[in-house]
């Protein structure tokens, strides 16, 4: 149902509300706004009130919405029903921020996905908070792009681990099967451990011949050899890997692996690259079209000395990459360096820490599985599901892999804020 100020001329909109459950976030809020120099505006004030989300659904149904509005879903029982009534009442252009106190990536996606700006987890960080605030007046001031029927754009993703072992491989197979699974994207894996690969065998498939054909014949490579080289996964997923002997040593210029790339750019919408740091030395050139870079790391000295050495090279020469630093093997009690010193060493944040979980390990190794398909139900899975949404905001992309132009889409830019419900699920079978 259209909000009934739809059809009158247009007002000045207030730049700031917030509805909230309780009295500790609605004074955090508060120092906020008093910080923005909104204090003094005329209305603002009142505009932090005491209410729930439906609260602020009865409101703005009979006022204008804000340019940012805050909203509180700790007594929704039904949290996308009650956002979905609240895109009947928003104007178009409104920046919402959620709060919550429900810690869960799927509900997360959810949101973003229906088009939240924003969720906070509470008791609410007075900067967190005031960062969501910049964020959402920075997308509103951006300049809008028309939006045309653009084709999806190709995302192409490298996963690199600072140290043997680090978990590089798990997590490239792992983003690979979400990306066909949970975000139904065509999506290639290339494995360049030419002789060591595990990424066909972490899917209990035979790797066949088909890079390392394309390695001594890179002219053949084209949209019919790739058709024919690659092994299906699942009906989304292809991959291309190999088991070259150990006494054949790699001779190539790294002309393959340009061309692979480039076919797979028509073919697939996504491309996740296992690429082992040796490669990223010899072929550095393979970034240059890739948008992200997931660098994994355990929290050890000598992985923080080489993620130190690896995002210095990347700041150096792949500029143009985004860079999601995951921490791998996350436990509890006695490390060799905590998760604060490892951020203070390397002088940045840890994007995503995954548990260490060695019962999917051997669960995911039994049943020839990835370890997102493994640990879809646990701690674990819910980790790697951030580190692919981590992915695909980090390379300015929505959930179904198409650019959004001048930054995230607000609230009523969708025709249905309903319409992750028709994403598909993740699978539990082993798809192949």
């Amino acid at each position: 149902m259209n909000a009934p100020w739809n059809a009158a001329p247009p007002t000045t909109r207030e730049p700031f509300a917030a509805f909230v459950c309780d009295e500790a976030a609605l004074e955090v809020l508060r120092g906020c706004v008093a910080d923005l120099g909104w204090g003094n505006l005329a209305g603002v004030g009142d505009r932090c009130q005491r209410g729930s989300l439906r609260s602020a659904v009865q409101s703005l149904s009979i006022s204008a919405s804000p340019e940012v509005l805050v909203v509180d879903l700790s007594e929704s029982a039904d949290p996308m029903g009650d956002v979905s009534a609240l895109a009947e009442v928003c104007e178009p252009g409104t920046m919402v921020i959620a709060l919550g106190e429900v810690n869960d990536v799927r509900l997360y996606r959810a949101l973003i996905s229906s088009g939240i700006h924003d969720y906070l987890l509470k008791p609410l960080n007075a900067a967190q908070v005031g960062e969501a605030i910049a964020e959402a007046q920075a997308a509103l001031s951006a300049p809008r792009h028309a939006e045309a029927p653009a084709e999806n754009r190709h995302l192409a993703v490298a996963v690199i681990g600072t140290r043997g072992g680090a978990g590089a491989s798990m997590l490239a197979t792992s983003l690979a099967w979400l990306s066909s699974t949970d975000f139904a994207q065509p999506t290639a894996l290339l494995d360049l451990d030419i002789h060591f690969g595990t990424a066909a065998l972490s899917l209990d498939l035979e790797p066949g011949r088909g890079l390392t054909d394309a390695i001594e014949n890179p002219a053949r490579i084209d949209s019919l050899f790739i058709e024919r080289a690659m092994i299906r996964a699942n009906d989304h997923l292809a991959i291309l890997s190999a088991e070259a002997p150990i006494s054949t040593p790699l001779h190539t210029d790294g002309a393959a692996f340009l061309h692979l790339e480039e076919e797979f750019r028509h073919a697939f919408a996504t491309t996740v690259i296992d690429l082992p740091r040796a490669m990223l030395v010899n072929f550095p050139h393979l970034l240059a079209e890739v948008q992200v870079v997931v660098l994994v790391s355990e929290l050890t000295l000598a992985g923080a000395r080489d993620a130190i050495r690896l995002l210095s090279w990347l700041k150096a020469h792949a500029q143009h990459v985004a860079v999601v630093l995951v921490a791998n093997k996350v436990v509890s009690g006695d490390v060799e360096i905590g998760p604060k010193d490892f951020e203070a060493s390397i002088e940045r944040r840890i994007d995503v820490a995954v548990p260490y979980d060695p019962r999917v390990a051997i669960h995911a190794a039994k049943l020839g599985q990835t370890f997102a398909e493994a640990s879809h139900h646990g701690r674990l899975g819910d980790a790697l599901m951030e580190i692919a949404l981590a992915v695909r905001a980090a390379a300015g992309s929505d959930l179904s892999g198409k650019s959004t132009g001048g930054g995230r889409k607000s609230l009523l830019s969708r025709l249905d804020p309903r319409a992750w419900l028709g994403k598909p699920e993740r699978r539990t079978g082993s798809g192949y």
